[in-house]
């Protein structure tokens, strides 16, 4: 990381007077790099705020200011005194939970950004579903609880199928379909272990201590990547989810653009987006959004004000130079042209490769094989070898990503899925004995 970084500082001596932007990110994110080199071809400065521990001593080499985006004040007052030293011209937020902490600043600074109430109507699950409902948006039915509260006086409230989640966490971790009581008990107690493990409390995070149910969605899966500008929402891609997402867990694999819906329910999608993103009042920088399709008909599911997550940006190309996504939002962020650029016409694609079962990682076979697939452009193994990889409902990280381009949406999906088909992970059953998968499988 050190070497990388050191590339990027390099770039930063030969331009002359450029613009300056502060990126805050996990401190694990894979985004950061590809954002920083998007910064770097743009003639920009890069900032670095993370989530490190601030008794270390720049223990990555990238100068980053530490930030404990769980207390995103005390992050702005932290990203205020640095902006006195080094004045920037944009904060970018790749993350949910830095994203408080970027809207707390931009406030403060008088830069663009989204306003703080709007951050935290998206902060939990719970409050996204009250103010999308409260402003008449289609989102499934929904009621929270304690963990604490009586089964019975639980179970008086629920209609089957339900689906359980925690309040706080992404990526589908610890959502759990349940389509009966006893499955509910079942769900009830695994999402229990998961909260209350040791590294899920390590974040701190409030809110671990509820769940929400809502009722189950039937219909299609799509993602919408989005970008804010002045309220109004542009709509730079929507991903098809082909695998059926029917539960009991909900682990995404593949993303598909663009979409092989209808027009009319395509329209449908974009109008439910823009509507929930004016009730939730978001109004500037990036957007990730998830629905469900019933016929023609979208459910909102959710809305956050970052980019796509892990390494999926690679799937999406912009403008006669087929810059990234990293790039568009970085041009968009310090108002350097380019930002309006279209989509590239051809189809595109990206799987998020799923984890067998939980384990550790000892090794992966048919790489050359996968990469050798027709349409297939990319290969991205971002685990190590004796990472831990934990599987949904309890895991969060995926293991790699593929990436395919072709004449069209079903040819990248093929390719996707033969690709697939080449790769064999080597997992050990051994696992860290403080996290909750390691029960679940010896069970």
């Amino acid at each position: 990381m050190s070497a990388c970084y050191a590339g990027i500082r390099a770039a930063m001596t030969a331009s002359a007077q450029p613009k300056r932007l502060l990126l805050l990110s996990s401190k694990f994110g894979y985004q950061t790099k590809a954002f920083a080199d998007a910064a770097v071809r743009v003639g920009a400065e890069v900032l670095f705020g993370t989530d490190r521990c601030r008794r270390l001593d720049d223990p990555w080499g990238d100068a980053a200011l530490p930030l404990h985006f769980e207390d995103p004040e005390n992050s702005a007052e932290k990203i205020v005194r640095l902006s006195a030293k080094l004045p920037f011209d944009a904060i970018l937020a790749l993350g949910d939970h830095p994203a408080l902490a970027a809207a707390h600043a931009a406030r403060r600074l008088g830069l663009r950004g989204n306003p703080v109430s709007a951050v935290e109507n998206c902060a939990t699950k719970l409050r996204q579903r009250q103010t999308l409902a409260a402003a008449g948006l289609p989102v499934p039915s929904f009621f929270d609880f304690r963990l604490d509260d009586p089964l019975s006086a639980v179970l008086s409230r629920v209609r089957f199928p339900c689906v359980l989640k925690p309040l706080v966490l992404a990526a589908s971790q610890g959502v759990i379909r349940a389509d009966d009581p006893a499955g509910f008990d079942r769900a009830l107690n695994r999402i229990r272990a998961l909260v209350e493990s040791p590294p899920v409390r390590a974040g701190h995070r409030e809110g671990l201590d509820r769940l929400l149910v809502e009722s189950y969605v039937p219909g299609r899966e799509v993602a919408v990547e989005g970008l804010l500008v002045d309220g109004n929402l542009r709509v730079l891609a929507i991903f098809d989810k082909p695998d059926p997402l029917e539960g009991p867990f909900f682990e995404e694999t593949i993303y598909v653009t663009p979409s092989r819906l209808p027009l009319a329910a395509q329209n449908a999608i974009r109008d439910c987006a823009q509507d929930a993103v004016r009730a939730l009042g978001l109004t500037d920088g990036p957007l990730h959004a998830e629905f469900r399709v019933e016929g023609d008909r979208p459910w909102a599911l959710e809305l956050q004000p970052r980019p796509i997550g892990g390494l999926c940006a690679r799937a999406l190309r912009f403008g006669p130079a087929r810059i990234g996504l990293e790039e568009l939002l970085v041009r968009r962020a310090l108002d350097i042209p380019g930002w309006q650029d279209e989509r590239e016409p051809e189809a595109s694609g990206v799987m998020m490769i799923p984890v067998p079962h939980s384990g550790i990682l000892e090794g992966v076979a048919g790489v050359e094989e996968a990469q050798a697939t027709p349409g297939i452009v990319g290969l991205e193994i971002t685990a190590r070898l004796r990472d831990p990889l934990i599987a949904w409902p309890e895991g969060s990280s995926y293991p790699g990503f593929l990436f395919a381009r072709a004449d069209s949406p079903a040819a990248v999906e093929s390719a996707l899925r033969k690709a697939h088909a080449c790769l064999r992970f080597e997992i050990s059953d051994e696992l860290p004995v403080e996290h909750p998968a390691a029960h679940e499988r010896s069970a």
